[in-house]
């Protein structure tokens, strides 16, 4: 394998791993507010590394400076994104999750 290919390799991996991270957190995570920091921080990552690797896969060419801009898109749309859906889910009344929602005793 080639260097290149190595690093097309690795930064597709990474992509995979943060996104496949989003998902379960979006499964397993107890509340919106959770969720949405599952969903904006780590798909973001995921989905920046893979479009990395497809600028390290076609060099300096066109669908390079579009995968760039679509970076730079995600990194601002899908925080902004996330502040709108907790500002939404706060202005509602909805509360965070807490130790005590378990139904245990808190320590």
């Amino acid at each position: 394998m080639t260097p290149t290919e190595i690093a097309v390799a690795v930064l597709v991996a990474g992509g995979v791993f943060f996104t496949f991270v989003a998902g379960v957190g979006l499964l397993r995570l107890p509340d919106i507010y959770t969720r949405t920091h599952s969903a904006s921080k780590s798909d973001t990552l995921g989905a920046g590394l893979a479009l990395a690797a497809v600028g390290v896969t076609f060099g300096a060419d066109l669908p390079t400076v579009k995968a760039g801009l679509l970076v730079v898109f995600m990194f601002i749309t899908n925080p902004t994104a996330a502040h709108a859906i907790a500002r939404a889910a706060a202005d509602q009344g909805i509360e965070p999750w807490t130790t005590e929602d378990e139904g245990g005793e808190a320590e």
